[in-house]
């Protein structure tokens, strides 16, 4: 323990309920191992169904809330909207996490922004992925966006599930015990990573145990790339108990 408390900046959609639950427990699980301390501080965006002009809306609010949040002089500052970074066009994440940045450069306060759209193609990359199986919330179109995106990035997603949930609170709800029978129904033998939530709102945290005990394979989820991400920009052990191959402590 180094004595430092680390403040960890959310950006999150209004609607998001699951990012401010999900991460925190992951980095308070990383605080009860090693000893850590975080404090979360958030700023929202206006979103409430997921489709692509209301996405796009609220991305353009981002720069808002790094601005909010460096105020605060967080240490690094998380945007929580997989597919809004990804409906905005391929490398977007890039774009997004340089400009955000500038934000708090500006403002006297610079801290690294992570994606969680960055995040996921971060850690397929760590887990030496090429071939993925993937489950997602979205509505069909949105998830082919998600889906083109990634393999713009080199990786094939070889199978895949949109569960089809407009509303974004109705994400949030979304009971997490159902996702190993969603996987059960997937081809996942030739897969090496199992996505098994492409999106920070959607629970999947419960389930990632039982999920790679049941298929053999590493399995990751936008919060626990997100998690591991913003480890990594602290220069924190990438080490949390129960949040999955990504998060053992082997990477």
């Amino acid at each position: 323990m180094n004595g430092k408390t680390y403040r960890i900046g959310q950006i999150v959609p209004s609607s998001n309920t699951t990012m401010e639950t999900e991460i925190p427990a992951m980095l308070n699980a990383h605080a009860l191992t090693h000893g850590t301390r975080f404090t979360f501080h958030s700023s929202r965006m206006r979103m409430k169904t997921v489709s692509k002009d209301e996405l796009a809306a609220m991305d353009a609010e981002s720069d808002r809330c790094a601005l909010e949040l460096s105020d605060a002089r967080v240490d690094v500052l998380g945007y929580a909207c997989l597919v809004a970074i990804m409906s905005m066009g391929k490398s977007y994440h890039r774009v997004s996490q340089e400009r955000l940045h500038a934000r708090t450069r500006e403002n006297d306060a610079p801290a690294p922004v992570i994606t969680s759209a960055g995040a996921l193609v971060d850690a397929l990359q760590v887990l030496k992925a090429r071939r993925i199986a993937l489950v997602a919330p979205y509505m069909k179109p949105l998830t082919r966006i998600v889906i083109e995106y990634i393999e713009h990035e080199g990786v094939q997603v070889i199978d895949w599930r949109a569960l089809e949930i407009p509303n974004n609170l109705d994400v949030g709800r979304h009971d997490p015990a159902r996702l190993p029978g969603i996987v059960a129904g997937m081809n996942t033998s030739e897969a090496d990573v199992v996505v098994l939530s492409a999106c920070v709102q959607m629970p999947s945290l419960p389930a990632i145990a039982e999920v790679e005990a049941m298929t053999g394979k590493p399995v990751v989820t936008a919060a626990a790339a997100t998690t591991y991400a913003k480890l990594k920009a602290l220069g924190l052990r990438r080490s949390v108990p129960g949040a999955g191959a990504l998060l053992s402590g082997a990477f």
